[in-house]
């Protein structure tokens, strides 16, 4: 429906009005009969279509049927307006009329005039049509001079690229409601935070712009996260807080900021920290650990690293703290800051009337941004921080790579150890051990080998001690008794002909504890039909020294069973020749380090030869046979036969072989 729009005057002739509509506040939001809007009436005398405001004349207008204003750019349809000239108005708009007899539109005025929250209407070009009072108050000025202001100008718009285009979007009475959190500068020149909402008035072609200080409520929300995201007892950043700050570091806004594209962290655990807190209680505990975050923080501030001095000391839990460096410059930078961190948490504490002493174990890494994942980053500080802990702790430690990756790898075999005895991955060698008198093979030492999947064959130094720690030691030295056992037999029964052999077989300190090794190897020996007198089981000097209760109640067993009982590596452990005496022990093998002092020609070396000479001696008056480890040449081999060493075993007869080859050597080479 067009209009034609009829206002009455009450300003002087000559102010000059504008006989174009806009729409009022109750038409743009109210929708209301008639089209009834607000907007100005042209006084008496004055040209349709001028567009001027006017300081005191106000008018009513509606519309009656069809028809158009003349000379007036309105949407057709849409009514005339009730206008006053004290706020102001573009293009025919006012806020209240005084004049209006409509009470619908004066309800509307006050209503948008009293409203608490700040509001204006903003026509597709972007400018201010009308606003109301808290607007004004807001921004601290007359609501009659925000007409035709450029609203995105007046709540920071035009900066944010993507805010921009949607501000376009809702002008152009698409898209959905435009909300975004902006700073302002109030009236006092204090900056206040606003949450801005702009949407369209649907059939009006404009938008309603509103403005609602949140400022107490985002301190609010500041104050909350600071807490949440703060260790209550140091006041540090806390977990929490740290990760937040790692991910933004590692993230891809760290590239386009610039700097070094490198990053550090100095992780750490403090040393004796839990006896303090459990001896002195946890009010001391927590003093301390306040101290320290002090400390850190110090050395931190000393350290003036980053361009930007993007450091950040957090506790994360306990007694861990970690100090992440964005923008390092390099290994040396770091490792610097966990020297000086070190130094002063040595430094006493003076804490509830005493001195407290204490140390830290630093875990320190350093690497490119690139590639790195806050996940990759803290399993390289925990993996350098224990190590920093199992080399005595009290020291800071730098990530090794190829360090880590041997513990990977063994990490990977432990945790293939007792599937791999299962699926029959394991293999034996024997290694000949031979009478230095006459060359004769005497027996054989199995010795165990891990045919891996991914690396390959395994010699016994590459897992037996990652079997002896988590105890799988016990099935695969079952397992290797076994085999072992069956295998003389074996040899015994296929070559008649030839002296028999023992079959030497190392065993486990866990094997002597965890299990019931006398019934093992009886069980053993009976099934294979093994005489007892052709098993020697060879133990460390750890693992008989101090010997009792169980381990040599089990030893003796066996020696009455028939089995030779044999000190492996006898001369580098505890030497302590008291159990000797006292424990069933038929055999002592020398290590090969005192052996090996025999290769030079030349120029040997008198104490070896002397102190073997006397292990060998004092093995014999105790009615012990000795066997020599590591012999290489024939040199050796004579010499070792010249001060009595009983039988020889090394390269220079064999080296390990499979099974099959043992035959050849059965007489004699």
């Amino acid at each position: 429906m067009t209009g034609i729009a009829q206002g009455t005057g009450g300003g002087a002739a000559g102010t000059a009005g504008t006989s174009r509509t806009t729409g009022t506040v109750a038409g743009f939001l109210a929708g209301l009969p008639h089209g009834t809007g607000i907007g100005t009436g042209a006084a008496p005398g004055v040209p349709p279509g001028a567009d001027a405001g006017f300081a005191h004349g106000s008018g009513i207008a509606r519309s009656y049927g069809t028809g158009t204003m003349a000379g007036a750019a309105a949407n057709p349809g849409r009514g005339a307006v009730v206008g006053t000239g004290t706020v102001g108005a573009r293009r025919g708009g006012a806020i209240h009329g005084p004049g209006s007899r409509d009470p619908r539109v004066q309800d509307v005025q006050a209503a948008f005039n009293a409203a608490r929250i700040a509001m204006a209407v903003v026509g597709r070009d972007g400018r201010v049509i009308t606003a109301n009072r808290a607007l004004g108050t807001l921004l601290g000025t007359d609501p009659a001079r925000l007409a035709d202001e450029a609203a995105a100008d007046l709540v920071d718009l035009g900066h944010d690229a993507r805010l921009w285009a949607a501000y376009g979007e809702v002008l152009r009475g698409g898209g959905e409601p435009l909300r975004c959190t902006r700073p302002l500068k109030g009236p006092d020149g204090q900056s206040l935070w606003t949450e801005v909402t702009l949407s369209s008035l649907p059939d009006r072609g404009n938008a309603l712009l509103s403005v609602a200080d949140i400022t107490d409520r985002r301190d609010l929300q500041a104050r909350l996260r600071h807490l949440q995201m703060h260790d209550p007892v140091t006041r540090l950043p806390n977990r929490a807080l740290f990760f937040e700050r790692l991910a933004a570091a590692l993230g891809p806004d760290a590239y386009a900021r610039g700097g070094t594209g490198r990053i550090g962290l100095c992780y750490l655990d403090l040393d004796g920290f839990k006896a303090i807190n459990d001896t002195l209680g946890h009010r001391v505990g927590d003093e301390l650990l306040r101290a320290v975050a002090q400390r850190l923080v110090h050395c931190a501030d000393q350290a003036g690293y980053g361009r930007r001095g993007g450091h950040l000391v957090a506790r994360l839990g306990g007694d861990e703290f970690a100090i992440l460096v964005e923008d390092s410059t390099g290994t040396e930078q770091v490792s610097a800051l966990a020297g000086s961190v070190l130094a002063a948490l040595q430094q006493p504490f003076d804490l509830a009337g005493q001195r407290l002493s204490l140390s830290a174990s630093i875990g320190v890494v350093e690497r490119v941004v690139a590639g790195t994942s806050a996940t990759a980053l803290m399993q390289a500080a925990d993996t350098t921080l224990y190590w920093a802990k199992s080399d005595g702790k009290a020291r800071w430690t730098l990530f090794d790579p190829e360090r880590n990756a041997h513990m990977i790898t063994r990490q990977a075999l432990s945790s293939m150890l007792r599937p791999a005895v299962e699926r029959g991955e394991f293999t034996l060698e024997y290694q000949p051990l031979v009478g230095l008198g006459d060359g004769a093979v005497r027996g054989v030492e199995a010795l165990v080998r891990w045919r891996h999947p991914q690396f390959g064959m395994l010699a016994p130094n590459r897992f037996i001690g990652l079997a002896e720690e988590d105890g799988s030691i016990v099935e695969l030295g079952r397992w290797v008794l076994e085999t072992a056992c069956r295998q003389a037999r074996r040899w015994q029964v296929e070559h008649p002909e030839a002296p028999p052999v023992f079959v030497s077989v190392n065993v486990a300190v866990r094997q002597v504890w965890d299990s019931d090794l006398v019934a093992d190897v009886a069980r053993i020996l009976e099934e294979t039909g093994l005489p007892p007198e052709l098993l020697q089981l060879e133990l460390t000097e750890s693992a008989v020294m101090g010997s009792a209760g169980r381990p040599l109640q089990a030893l003796q067993a066996l020696s009455e069973m028939g089995v030779s009982i044999a000190i492996d590596d006898f001369g580098t452990g505890y030497s302590n020749l008291a159990y000797l005496s006292r424990l069933p022990v038929s055999v002592l093998k020398l290590d090969g380090s005192f052996v090996r002092g025999f290769q030079d020609e030349e120029h040997p070396n008198p104490a070896d030869e002397t102190i073997v000479e006397a292990m060998v001696h004092l093995a014999h008056r105790l009615g012990l046979t000795v066997i020599a480890e590591c012999v290489e040449s024939a040199d050796q081999a004579e010499r070792l036969r010249r001060i009595g060493c009983d039988t020889g075993q090394g390269w220079f007869y064999s080296r390990p072989v499979p099974p099959d080859h043992i035959p050849t050597l059965l007489g004699g080479t």
